[in-house]
């Protein structure tokens, strides 16, 4: 098994617990804790992925030339 697999893995392990916890036991700050470290999260992903986006595009300008 490569590594990246198992990297890979452990990511998806951790968003699936994530998103399978029990959310009952939580009190409302709570929650809205965690919604605010989630849409910061969102927020970072989504530069993660402007950048890769920037990155690619500038490689394929690159190599079209």
């Amino acid at each position: 098994m490569d590594a990246d697999e198992t990297i890979g893995h452990g990511r998806r392990d951790t968003l699936n617990a994530l998103i399978r916890e029990d959310l009952d036991p939580f009190s409302v700050e709570e929650l809205a804790a965690r919604i605010a470290v989630l849409e910061q999260e969102i927020v970072r992903s989504r530069a993660r992925m402007d950048r890769a986006a920037h990155h690619r595009a500038s490689a394929d300008a690159l190599f079209r030339s």
